[in-house]
């Protein structure tokens, strides 16, 4: 549960990262170029390349190596990231077991607390059943008949 908040918390801030870009038509921004082994893609706003070649009728684009390490080099940098903010997260909260089973302590409460709400409703049908129980000892009104179930 704390490894899918924090990998949560990196997603958001790779996203928080990103340069954004105005949105334009993607077929204005891209050119392909026709090579022997397939194609080269070329962004025309920033430049980079890519290699693409066509796989089962679709056309599949590989990062080019400047990109690639760029990538890499992001993906090393948030994963330091992802590391302090675990330490970050264990150190705040030093009483928490890592299998993510309750103290004793923490199961005392959770019980006193169902204790109490039980019998808060276990008092309101009982209360609700003396209220229909003297509503039918009226004098001067007959008990309505129960009804006969076969």
């Amino acid at each position: 549960m704390i490894r899918f908040a924090v990998l949560s918390i990196a997603v958001m801030v790779i996203l928080d990262a990103a340069p954004t870009v105005a949105q334009e038509p993607i077929a204005n921004r891209f050119t392909l170029e026709k090579t022997e082994n397939g194609f080269v893609r070329m962004d025309t706003q920033t430049g980079e390349m890519s290699i693409c070649a066509e796989q089962q009728g679709q056309l599949v684009c590989r990062l080019a190596a400047d990109e690639r390490r760029a990538f890499e080099e992001s993906l090393s940098d948030l994963s330091d990231r992802v590391a302090v903010l675990e330490q970050r997260l264990e150190i705040e909260t030093p009483g928490e077991k890592s299998d993510g089973i309750p103290d004793e302590a923490e199961l005392n409460r959770a019980l006193d607390a169902m204790n109490k709400m039980m019998r808060g409703f276990f008092g309101m049908v009982e209360d609700l059943r003396k209220e229909f129980d003297e509503g039918a000892n009226v004098p001067g009104v007959p008990p309505e008949p129960i009804p006969d179930r076969t």
